[in-house]
């Protein structure tokens, strides 16, 4: 199992979902979305397992005006607005291969193990 955990340290969910791991002896690699973003293809990878742009937004974000933005600009700028504004998605993001999930799911982590 190779567990990626994309967040930042001041969020809650990103230390609940870095715990939940922790605990079971499970190695992550932490990444700070501060300090560096997703790659192109690992957001792509995530939009994908996790069914779509929309999934990965957060409706609680502090960008709220850019939020309001991304919804009447064409899908293709979407994504690369999203690349270089990391603060729009919803945390965390924790991979497992090509599986993904957005925000804190313990239920869907029970089953990776």
């Amino acid at each position: 199992m190779n567990i990626q955990i994309f967040g930042t340290k001041k969020n809650a969910d990103t230390r609940k979902a870095e715990r939940f791991f922790k605990e079971r002896g499970i190695k992550i690699q932490a990444v700070d979305l501060k300090e560096k973003g997703l790659s192109k293809g690992e957001l792509q990878s995530v939009v994908q397992a996790v069914g779509g742009i929309e999934k990965v937004l957060d409706p609680d974000t502090k960008e709220r005006d850019l939020l309001v933005m991304m919804q009447y600009i064409v899908p293709e700028e979407r994504f690369e607005k999203l690349l270089e504004n990391p603060s729009l998605l919803k945390q965390p993001i924790v991979r497992n291969g090509k599986k993904a999930t957005v925000g804190y799911c313990p239920e869907v982590w029970k089953t990776w193990e």
